[in-house]
């Protein structure tokens, strides 16, 4: 049996590798705005960051998003940011027990 090739990608924060689905794609679309690609499909430029609570904060102290997507995004989004981060992560280790 062939050995799948793992993608990936790397954490804008830290600017660390890490595998593909270890990570959270953020994307902004056409219009400009900025949001949290659940799905890992939508359309417009990407970026990653790792699914850990304490680089979330990080990127929103140094507003991360805003510099890598040359726009203005709004602290709800950092927030949602953080708030998504924590399910996943919580999710991840619940899961992982089992």
């Amino acid at each position: 049996m062939r050995r799948r090739k793992v993608p990936m990608r790397k954490d804008i924060v830290t600017g660390e590798m890490a595998p593909k689905k270890e990570l959270i794609r953020i994307v902004r679309d056409k219009e400009g705005n900025v949001s949290i690609d659940k799905t890992g499909k939508k359309s417009g430029r990407g970026a990653y960051i790792s699914m850990d609570v304490e680089i979330a904060k990080q990127a929103k102290a140094k507003k991360t998003f805003n510099k890598v997507f040359e726009t203005n995004v709004d602290d709800q989004f950092y927030d949602d940011l953080i708030e998504y981060t924590d399910h996943e992560q919580a999710r991840k280790k619940l899961f992982e027990n089992e």
